[in-house]
C-alpha cells in the first residue's frame, strides 16, 4: 500500500501571498496609472478638454443682419425684408449625398435650378457650414420635411429674411436687386461680416450701398445633440441691421413718368437743379427685380436676355445716343462765354449753310431757312445754320473744352455703379481711334448735336440742371438721408456740396438762353406740348436721325410709319423758367420728332412733381393734347454734297457702356 505525501500547507500558503501581493501591485499599478492619468487630463489639461467637450455640445452659430430697408422721399417702401424658410444642409454630416439628394427630392420638389445652385455653393464653403439647398419653401413642403425629417439628419429648415422689392418693375434700375453670394463674391467679401450671409447687392443702390445696407452679423450659442440637431440656444448676441436709405425720388413722380412712355423704349431723368437730388430716373422697358433674389430660373432668365427690347438694359444710365439740337442752348451759352458771339449778332439762314471756301454745304432745319436770326430766334427756331456757323467759329477744341465742363463725355459721379461715358467729339477722342484728323465738316455736324455725339440721359438731364441752377453743377444723388436701426433714430441727411463753381462768369449770358429756351415753350416746337401748362417752362427738343433718310427730300409725311421710328427724340425742360425747381431730360428710342414724342413725357412727369408739391394742374384736353406739328426742329444735317475727304461718323448704339464707337 503506497504512502500519500503529506500536503505541505506552509509552501503553498508562502505562494499564494506571493501572488496575492504580485496581484496587489499590479493593482495599485493599474490604480496609480488611472489615478495619474485622470490628474493629467482632468487637472493638467483641463481647459483644454472642458473646451472640446463644450464645442461637442455648444455650437456657435451666426446670425446675418436685417438687410437694411429703402424707401422713396416720402417712406414708401421700396425694398422690403419678409420671413421665409430655406432647406440648408450640413455637408460633414452626411456620408452620401447624391443619395441624400434623390431621397429628399422625392419628399421636397428639387428643380435643376436648385440642384445646380447648391452644388456650386458646395464647392464654395467650408464642409461644416450650412449650405442652402432650397430657398422659399412653401406651408405644405415645410410640413412634409417635418414629417420625414428623422431620415435626414444634417438637413434642417432654417427660417431667414428674404428681400422683396414691393413697387417691382417701376425702381428696377434704380434701386437694383440682390443675389445669392457666388465664388466671385466669396473672393472680395470679408469673410467675417459675411459670416451666414447668403445674398449680397447686385445692382442699383443694393450694389453700391452694399456697406451700409448689410449691417454687422451677431451669433448665439446653441446646445445640440449627437446628431448635431439644436435643443436649446444657451445665449445671444445680436445682430447690428444694416442702415436704412431714403431716396430723392418721389414714388408717384416715377410712376408718372414711366406711364408717360406707354411702352415705348427710352429714358427719363429728373433732378432738382439746386442740390442735384435725383427726382426721378426712369428706364423703359424694365423688369421684376424679384425674379433675381433667389435664383432666376433658366426660362425667366433667357427670356430677358433674349427680348428684343432689352429691358435689364439702363437706358437712363448706360445708354448713350447723338443728343440732337438739345445742345443747341449750350453751344449758344459758350459763344457768349468764349466772346465769340453777342446775343444780337444775326445769322442769314437760307436752307443751307457752306464751308466759307469750299462748296460742302450742310442742311437748314425748314426748306429755303428761317431768314434772319439772333441767338434767341435761333434757339426758338432750332436754326441749324446758325449753329453750324457758331460750331465752325469756335473750333473743336473751344467746343468739346465747353461741353466737358457741362459734364459731356464723362461720367456724372451718380450714386449708381455702371454709368456710361458716352462720347464728346474732340480732336483727342478721334486721334485714339484713327489716323485721320479733325475735319471742318465733322465740328459742323458737331455743333447740332449729330456725327460723333452720344450722350446719356443723365448726362444730359444734368447738364440741363447745371444750366438751371445758373450754371452752379451738383453731382446728381439718388440718396437723400440715411437712418440707423432703432425706433427713435431720426433720418440723417447726406452732404451734397457743389463739385465745383459756377460755370458762367457773367449772368447776362445765362438771361439770353433762358430767353431762347422760353421762346421755345412760347412758340417754337414745345408751344402745342405745353399749351395750358400754369407755369412758364424753358425748354428745347432735340430730334437726332437714327438711320439715314431713303432721299434728299425733307419728312413730310407725318403719318408715315418710316418717320414715326426713324429718329431719337429728345427733350429737355426746367421749371420754373425764372427761379428753376425741377429740370430733367426725356429720351425716345425710336420716335419721329422731339417734341412731338419726347415732350409729353416731360409735361406729364413735371405735371406730376407740381401735383406732389400741392399744386394742381389742368389735365390736358383735346384742344391743348399735343399734336404733330410742322416739326422745325428736323435733323436735316446731311450736306447736300458728300465731303470726299472726311469719313463717315459712326452710327449710335444703345448699350454702349464705355462711349466707343460702334
Amino acid at each position: 500500500m503506497a504512502r500519500r505525501s503529506l500536503k505541505d500547507t506552509r509552501g503553498e500558503s508562502a505562494l499564494f501571498r506571493r501572488r496575492a501581493l504580485a496581484g496587489f501591485l499590479l493593482i495599485l499599478v493599474g490604480l496609480g496609472a488611472l489615478i495619474g492619468r485622470y490628474v493629467y487630463l482632468q487637472v493638467y489639461h483641463h481647459d483644454e478638454f472642458a473646451s472640446r467637450s463644450e464645442s461637442n455640445r455648444i455650437k456657435p452659430r451666426a446670425i446675418p443682419p436685417a438687410r437694411g430697408l429703402i424707401y422713396d422721399r416720402n417712406g414708401v417702401l421700396l425694398a422690403d425684408n419678409v420671413p421665409a424658410f430655406r432647406l440648408e444642409v450640413i455637408p460633414e454630416q452626411i456620408d452620401d449625398m447624391p443619395t441624400l439628394l434623390a431621397e429628399l427630392g422625392n419628399v421636397i420638389p428639387l428643380s435643376a435650378d436648385d440642384l445646380d445652385n447648391f452644388k456650386k455653393q458646395l464647392k464654395q464653403n467650408r464642409r461644416f457650414d450650412s449650405v442652402p439647398l432650397k430657398l422659399r419653401l412653401t406651408e405644405d413642403e415645410i410640413d412634409r420635411f417635418a414629417v420625414n425629417r428623422w431620415r435626414f439628419p444634417g438637413v434642417d429648415v432654417v427660417p431667414y429674411l428674404t428681400r422683396r422689392y414691393p413697387l417691382g418693375p417701376l425702381f428696377a434700375h434704380v434701386v437694383g436687386y440682390v443675389s445669392r453670394i457666388d465664388a466671385d463674391d466669396l473672393n472680395r467679401l470679408d469673410p467675417e461680416r459675411y459670416k451666414g450671409t447668403s445674398h449680397v447687392g447686385r445692382t442699383g443702390l443694393e450694389r453700391s450701398y452694399e456697406d451700409m445696407l448689410h449691417g454687422t452679423p451677431g451669433y448665439e450659442l446653441v446646445e445640440v445633440n449627437a446628431d448635431g440637431r439644436v435643443q436649446q440656444v444657451l445665449k445671444t448676441y445680436p445682430p447690428i441691421p444694416g442702415k436704412n436709405l431714403y431716396l430723392s425720388i418721389d414714388a408717384r413722380v416715377q410712376k408718372a413718368t414711366t406711364d408717360a412712355f406707354e411702352g415705348r423704349p427710352g429714358g427719363a431723368v429728373a433732378i432738382d437743379p439746386r442740390n442735384g437730388q435725383v427726382l426721378s430716373m426712369v428706364s423703359v422697358p424694365s423688369y421684376d427685380p424679384n425674379l433675381f433674389v433667389n435664383g432666376i430660373s433658366r426660362v425667366d432668365y433667357s427670356s430677358l436676355t433674349n427680348a428684343p427690347d432689352k429691358p435689364l438694359l439702363n437706358r437712363a444710365l448706360v445708354s448713350a445716343y447723338p443728343p440732337g439740337s438739345t445742345v443747341k442752348p449750350f453751344l449758344a451759352l459758350g459763344g457768349l462765354e468764349y466772346g465769340i458771339r453777342r446775343p444780337e449778332d444775326t445769322v442769314l439762314s437760307t436752307g443751307q449753310f457752306c464751308i466759307p471756301g469750299q462748296s460742302r454745304c450742310y442742311r437748314d432745319d425748314t426748306p429755303g431757312g428761317d431768314g434772319t436770326v439772333n441767338m434767341v430766334r435761333a434757339i426758338q427756331k432750332s436754326t441749324n445754320t446758325y449753329f453750324y456757323k457758331l460750331a465752325l467759329d469756335l473750333g473743336i477744341d473751344r467746343l468739346s473744352s465747353w461741353m466737358g465742363s457741362l459734364g459731356f463725355g464723362d461720367r456724372t459721379g451718380i450714386d449708381l455703379v455702371g454709368e456710361g461715358r458716352g462720347i464728346l467729339p474732340s480732336r483727342e477722342w478721334k486721334a485714339s481711334r484713327s489716323k485721320a484728323g479733325w475735319f471742318p465738316g465733322e465740328t459742323i455736324i458737331a455743333g447740332i448735336g449729330q456725327g460723333y455725339w452720344n450722350v446719356t440721359a443723365l448726362q444730359l438731364a444734368h447738364a440741363t440742371a447745371t444750366f438751371a441752377g445758373h450754371g452752379t453743377p451738383y453731382a446728381p444723388r439718388l440718396v437723400m438721408s440715411t437712418q440707423d436701426a432703432g425706433v427713435n433714430a431720426q433720418p440723417q441727411p447726406l452732404a451734397n456740396p457743389p463739385s465745383g463753381p459756377s460755370v458762367i462768369k457773367n449772368p447776362a449770358h445765362w438771361n439770353t438762353v433762358n430767353q431762347g429756351m422760353e421762346a421755345v415753350i412760347t412758340g417754337g416746337t414745345g408751344k402745342i406740348v405745353f399749351t395750358g401748362f400754369p407755369y412758364l417752362v424753358a425748354g428745347k427738343s432735340g430730334t437726332a436721325e437714327r438711320f439715314s433718310r431713303k432721299t434728299d427730300a425733307y419728312d413730310t409725311n407725318k403719318n408715315s410709319a418710316y418717320l414715326a421710328k426713324r429718329h431719337r427724340a429728345w427733350f429737355i425742360a426746367y421749371m420754373p423758367a425764372d427761379a428753376p425747381k425741377i429740370a430733367m431730360a426725356a429720351m425716345v428710342e425710336a420716335g419721329a420728332w422731339g417734341a412731338s414724342d419726347a415732350g409729353p413725357i416731360v409735361r406729364k412727369t413735371l405735371t406730376a412733381w407740381i401735383e406732389t408739391q400741392g399744386g394742381a394742374v389742368p389735365p390736358m384736353t383735346p384742344e391743348t393734347a399735343p399734336q404733330v406739328p410742322v416739326d422745325n426742329d428736323q435733323p436735316e444735317d446731311a450736306p447736300v454734297a458728300t465731303p470726299a475727304d472726311m469719313p463717315a461718323a459712326p452710327s449710335s448704339t444703345t448699350d454702349d457702356n464705355d462711349g466707343d464707337a460702334q
